[in-house]
């Protein structure tokens, strides 16, 4: 008789435990199906160079991914004459920035992490900014944020001094050099405002205490008339040139680079000046690639967004 009873008490416990799990398992299922997906979209200038591409876009790109297993990662360019001759001569198919968001939203992606590989916050970073906020207050995502390029804080306030964490990166990549030998950094520049970072770059790199490293660009300001001025006044007498670009692609290996009269480098060589070049984008360097992962960690916590609790109230104008 007891030994009956025994048996029916465990038989009734058998039966609620499978009972409790049959329950708890739909549950546990529909919270899986139901987490949100979330991407991060890395997007650069692009580049018909192969190799330099896969050395330094793809480098970066692989390193975020590895950094961010919880995140789809994909990637996408600007420029639109660049994924056409990719297109064309690769026969690899490149999205555009909205091209890119839209498959996103199609995907049923709900958070969004957009960081463009730029030097700084140019048109090509502007046309990116544009078409993130067009999505911003929409139900398209649940949250959509924007990373930053490399140079952009100066240290302001509670913001990090991106100048001077991207010329440490720098110069992990610099030569053994002499007194009278100089480093020199090739941006590509422009009419945008925000030209006037490479100026700002080189008044930092003099506030770092490097004497004997220069940046010029070449359609803004420092020109390489500003150089070569620059170069007499310090006596220099040798300079390693090097793409102040992510990747080491048309720039760089013919304005920069070329054997033609009229790159800088021969027009270095025929100014008297000996000279070597340094064919490799910013992409490579480990160092830079950190940074792009840090201001994905930024754009994740949206802190560096927010305005300092010290900071005045923006006042209501009518």
């Amino acid at each position: 008789m007891v030994r009956k009873r025994v048996l029916m008490i465990l038989a009734v416990f058998v039966m609620t435990l499978c009972m409790g799990f049959a329950a708890f398992s739909p549950v546990t299922y529909a919270a899986e199906a139901n987490a949100a997906k979330k991407a991060i979209l890395v997007v650069s200038f692009g580049t018909t160079f192969p190799d330099t591409r896969k050395a330094t876009i793809d480098s970066v790109t692989e390193k975020i991914r590895t950094t961010f297993p919880d995140y789809e990662v994909r990637q996408a360019f600007t420029s639109r004459i660049i994924i056409k001759r990719v297109q064309e001569n690769e026969g690899i198919k490149y999205d555009t920035e909205k091209q890119a968001l839209a498959k996103l939203q199609a995907d049923g992606y709900k958070e969004v992490i957009v960081q463009p590989l730029h030097m700084e916050a140019g048109d090509e970073y502007d046309k990116v900014r544009k078409v993130v906020e067009s999505y911003q207050g929409t139900k398209a995502f649940d949250k959509i944020a924007l990373g930053r390029p490399i140079l952009y804080y100066v240290g302001q306030e509670e913001k990090p001094d991106d100048y001077m964490i991207a010329i440490k990166a720098l110069q992990k990549q610099f030569p053994k050099i002499d007194r009278n030998e100089a480093v020199v950094f090739m941006g590509h520049g422009g009419v945008h405002p925000s030209n006037a970072a490479y100026a700002a770059l080189q008044m930092k790199i003099k506030d770092a205490g490097l004497n004997n490293a220069f940046v010029f660009t070449v359609e803004g300001y420092p020109s390489f008339e500003n150089l070569l001025e620059t170069l007499k006044a310090n006596k220099i007498k040798k300079v390693t040139l090097m793409p102040l670009m992510v990747v080491a692609g048309d720039h760089a290996n013919n304005d920069m680079a070329g054997d033609e009269s009229d790159s800088f480098k021969s027009q270095l060589l025929a100014a008297g000046y000996k000279v070597d070049t340094y064919l490799h984008g910013l992409g490579e360097n480990a160092a830079i690639q950190d940074i792009y992962v840090q201001h994905v960690k930024d754009a994740i916590s949206g802190e560096l967004t927010q305005r300092s609790a010290d900071a005045p109230s923006i006042p209501v104008i009518e």
